[in-house]
């Protein structure tokens, strides 16, 4: 809707009864995301010759290398071109996704830390882009504020302490969802597990403050690490011992993962 509007008028170059065969093929390396929505898109109609299809060479999830074929077909030359730009903007977004996903998850080999998203995404398409971190190997946060309960530095400043604040939501929450709590300070950490946190976040802490906070409370609750961690640094927090690892930048400012259509 946002793309065509009222019609494709460069269409009208192509005689409207060309069949033209095309295929998507990768650009760059990386692990693919979003190949049933390129699927969807191209898929031919039911008033279509019959000799018109689609078919899927790779599938979400599998590595692919520049040049490979991803998805090929035979339409009508009009719509092809017409569904190009779209199918092509959700494989490279949500394949770039799934590509920086991929890379922090191979950093954290070997231990114990989960890489997880978080809600910085774009509106409308949270449901895919955290799809899109699956794909790479990650784990999905909350998918909203409806799903779970996390304390932040002003929930906490507003409800008092974190006590107070973990205290009422108990009152009034489902047994069945968990109360993550942001910390700063270790007296924080001491604090939320006192209290009775499911989860306690180490925000923007050192792998030193990390480690200890962990050593002092393991097996009282989970510990998630977040704030300012990137491909240098992940190993060494997953080395503390958290549980989790949340990178806002999955979804934020993964680079994109480049296709182009090309006609037979």
């Amino acid at each position: 809707m946002e793309d065509v509007g009222s019609g494709d008028v460069t269409g009208g170059a192509l005689p409207e009864d060309l069949l033209v065969r095309w295929h998507i093929e990768a650009q760059s390396d990386g692990v693919l995301s979003g190949v049933a929505i390129a699927e969807y898109l191209l898929a031919p109609y039911g008033n279509d010759p019959e000799s018109a299809f689609v078919e899927v060479q790779r599938s979400d999830g599998e590595f692919v290398s520049r040049g490979e074929r991803i998805i090929s077909g035979l339409l009508p030359g009009r719509r092809a071109l017409m569904a190009e730009r779209t199918a092509l903007n959700f494989l490279t977004h949500l394949g770039g996704i799934a590509t920086l996903t991929d890379q922090f998850v191979r950093k954290v080999e070997g231990t114990n830390a989960k890489i997880i998203d978080t809600r910085k995404t774009l509106p409308l398409l949270r449901s895919l882009q955290k799809y899109a971190v699956r794909c790479g190997g990650g784990h999905n946060h909350r998918m909203g504020l409806y799903d779970g309960a996390m304390l932040k530095d002003n929930h906490i400043a507003a409800a008092g302490s974190i006590t107070r604040a973990v205290e009422t939501l108990r009152g009034y929450l489902s047994h069945m969802t968990k109360i993550e709590v942001e910390c700063e300070t270790l007296q924080q950490v001491d604090e939320a597990v006192k209290a009775g946190a499911d989860v306690v976040l180490l925000d923007n802490m050192d792998p030193f403050m990390m480690r200890e906070a962990v050593k002092a409370h393991k097996g009282k609750c989970l510990f998630e690490a977040s704030g300012g961690i990137n491909l240098d640094t992940v190993r060494g927090v997953a080395q503390t011992g958290v549980d989790l690892i949340s990178i806002g930048a999955l979804t934020h400012s993964a680079p994109a993962m480049n296709f182009h259509m090309e006609l037979a």
